[in-house]
């Protein structure tokens, strides 16, 4: 199992996707908070509440990234054909499985927590460029890097049992782009106290803030995590049944 984690963290290191994902994730976070930080008026920045909901986008698009992080650690491989070798050199499926989640929980966190370093450094110094005092507390801030690391990480492992079960590269980051994007937003805008219990709240619930949400609407971070832990699992759990039962073309 050691060496089969050793694997799949050298895979995470070195594939041209992951270093894709990671440029894309910067190009994206900076650009959006750059935008909604110059665009937005004083009035909506001067206090914490503001101030957060711009600073939480780091959370969503670490979640977002880390996601498609673990989909395509499992349909990469899936869909060039180097699944086979992998199962071939291990092959219990479920601790190939359960090492791509172990790899992916790593890479997540660490992807979640460059994507709040970002959204946090260029968030604050946009805001002491216009001369608004920054809100947040020094709790907050710490909140948001770990809190967001460890969300980014959980759906990344959503993200690998969602890509075992559909096991297609495309339909798996489609349909995880959508839920956390439109789907969650949607349903939190019209129904938020049904919407702060989906995965993408919760997982905002452990940083303290998202896109559209903070803390003051968020389910407290221990519910969060308890919530974000059962989501992981029910995936990982469905994608275990998944890889054992169907063949491998």
């Amino acid at each position: 199992m050691t060496a089969q984690l050793r694997s799949e963290l050298f895979k995470q290191r070195t594939t041209r996707t992951t270093l894709g994902l990671v440029l894309a994730m910067v190009v994206l976070v900076a650009a959006v908070i750059l935008l909604h930080v110059v665009a937005l008026p004083t009035q909506g920045l001067t206090g914490r509440q503001g101030q957060l909901k711009v600073l939480g986008l780091g959370t969503t698009f670490g979640m977002i990234f880390g996601s498609l992080l673990g989909a395509l650690s499992i349909t990469t491989e899936i869909r060039n054909g180097m699944i086979r070798p992998t199962l071939l050199a291990m092959p219990n499926r479920s601790r190939v499985v359960a090492a791509k989640v172990m790899a992916c929980l790593i890479a997540g966190a660490a992807l979640g927590l460059f994507s709040e370093a970002i959204a946090v450094g260029m968030g604050a110094a946009g805001l002491a460029a216009r001369g608004i005092q920054i809100a947040p507390s020094v709790g907050d801030f710490a909140q948001l890097l770990v809190g967001g690391a460890a969300a980014a990480a959980l759906w990344a492992a959503i993200g690998v049992g969602i890509g075992a079960t559909l096991r297609n590269q495309v339909g798996a980051a489609i349909s995880l782009v959508v839920w956390l994007l439109f789907i969650e937003m949607t349903v939190i805008g019209v129904a938020p106290a049904v919407g702060k219990f989906l995965p993408g709240a919760s997982g905002g619930a452990l940083a303290g803030a998202m896109l559209q949400e903070t803390a003051t609407y968020l389910l407290v971070p221990a519910v969060g995590a308890l919530l974000m832990v059962a989501y992981a699992a029910l995936a990982i759990g469905a994608g275990l049944v998944t890889t054992a039962r169907r063949d491998i073309n």
